[in-house]
């Protein structure tokens, strides 16, 4: 194994949204970085031109910067090293290592033709993998590494353990294209080897592509990093994770109001284990996370759990970065701007809003109190509880609130004491006072909202309400 600095890196193709996927992936790179005081690179492998967009690009790194995946650098644009990887391709010409192709599409699909025909392997066998430069015909050709006809060859990988692959299996693949460009398969050893990449963690879809990719690394001579080939993510039926699932894109989750933190955390947990460990901080990860700890077998999404999670980090995080990530989420979900007062207001409520909310939705709701303003409108179910009787004891309240000393001890004190002057029990005064307050029968703990509140804005919620 490789002794460099641990240098890592997340290659998306912008070809469409930021797959939840693709993000864990992206996820595992960077904590595996990040624990060892290495570089997690981006690189935006763009070389289709026909389905690489800017606009897909900045949904990607969107989906990085709100999962908190900091890169080091630039993004790298796999597209502007082209000059490099043809210079790469032209090398392994003059090393012998590959050969000029001059096969039409025509004479391909003719060898195919006749191999399915025989029954026989279909894998194109190119009659010019021998012939003599000074035999090449003056027409159009492609590049093509010269792979090994026999025997078997062997990788270790992290996760997968050693995987063997019998060499006959192996085409000679194409290097560059009929129009001199570089294929993607090129591409990304040499930007990897370029980039000084030490340990390539990516999906295990890409394991068959390993091996072909490592005929460019022997040809070379270049040093191979280290492989972790990751299982995918599979939906709760145990079929590869689609729309039919629920929500795949991270933008996704960010419109439905999960914390960034929250979907690390369980993304984290998704397919790697650390005893049985749960719950845990991004330092926790970073320090805990490795390779052999991934499991082989798919990983099933469960939103149950992403929710409980998610209600853990938000729990703890700190009051000012919820309320950032919160209008950060409004933004998103194209939901008009707080106003400084309820700003202010949510930040004052966090201590009490944050317990049990699994969303921002949830904590949104559970802060309507702080977002709504007067005149106040209960809804009907909590108007019931705003009978004669009870407005009647609201009134005689509101007087002893105006010099009462503003802590919830006293306020809790004063309200049951004024429950038991009238032979009722503190819980039935919260329904009138809820109604009041926050014009619904579900709302934080009711000294909560008093204490967010303040003397005036309580005082003037329950005269609205009594009169």
């Amino acid at each position: 194994m490789s002794t460099a600095p641990v240098v890592t890196r997340f290659a998306p193709s912008p070809t469409g949204a930021l797959h939840i996927g693709s993000a864990r992936t992206a996820l595992f790179n960077w904590l595996y970085a990040r624990g060892r005081g290495g570089k997690f690179l981006l690189r935006i492998e763009d070389t289709d031109k026909d389905r690489s967009t800017d606009e897909n690009t900045q949904i990607i790194l969107d989906g990085m910067n709100w999962l908190g995946l900091d890169w080091d650098g630039d993004p790298f644009h796999q597209s502007a090293n082209a000059a490099r990887h043809v210079a790469v391709a032209h090398e392994l010409l003059a090393k012998g290592a590959a050969y000029k192709c001059f096969a039409t599409q025509d004479e391909i699909e003719a060898f195919r033709e006749k191999a399915r025909s025989e029954k026989a392997s279909t894998l194109f066998r190119s009659p010019w993998r021998d012939v003599a430069e000074a035999e090449y015909p003056d027409a159009p050709y492609v590049v093509r590494i010269k792979a090994p006809r026999d025997g078997q060859t062997t990788l270790h990988d992290e996760v997968q353990g050693d995987v063997t692959w019998s060499n006959d299996q192996l085409d000679d693949m194409i290097l560059l294209r009929s129009d001199g460009t570089p294929v993607y398969m090129l591409a990304v050893v040499v930007d990897d080897h370029d980039m000084g990449v030490t340990h390539v963690i990516r999906g295990d879809d890409h394991l068959a592509n390993a091996f072909r990719q490592n005929l460019v690394y022997e040809a070379m001579g270049w040093d191979k990093p280290v492989l972790a080939h990751i299982p995918l993510i599979f939906g709760p039926d145990g079929k590869k994770l689609s729309k039919r699932h629920g929500a795949t894109g991270a933008s996704e989750y960010q419109r439905l109001g999960y914390p960034a933190a929250g979907m690390r955390n369980y993304l984290t947990r998704l397919g790697w284990s650390h005893g049985d460990d749960e719950f845990f901080t991004d330092a926790q990860a970073k320090g805990w996370f490795d390779l052999p700890g991934i499991g082989k077998s798919p990983a099933r999404f469960d939103f149950k759990k992403l929710e409980n999670i998610c209600g853990q980090q938000i729990a703890v995080a700190d009051d000012a970065a919820l309320l950032h990530e919160l209008k950060a989420f409004l933004a998103a979900t194209n939901a008009p701007e707080l106003t400084a007062a309820q700003a202010a207001g949510l930040l004052a409520a966090m201590p009490s809003l944050k317990e049990r909310a699994k969303s921002f939705p949830e904590l949104i709701d559970k802060a309507h109190f702080v977002l709504i303003s007067r005149p106040i409108t209960p809804d009907e179910k909590s108007a019931k509880s705003l009978d004669d009787v009870h407005k009647g004891i609201l009134a005689e309240l509101t007087p002893q609130l105006q010099n009462a000393s503003w802590d919830r001890n006293t306020l809790e004190t004063l309200v049951t004491s004024l429950a038991e002057a009238h032979e009722t029990k503190l819980g039935k005064l919260a329904g009138p006072l809820r109604a009041a307050l926050a014009g619904r029968t579900v709302s934080p703990s009711v000294f909560d909202m008093m204490l967010v509140l303040g003397r005036d804005e309580t005082i003037a919620r329950l005269g609205d309400a009594t009169r």
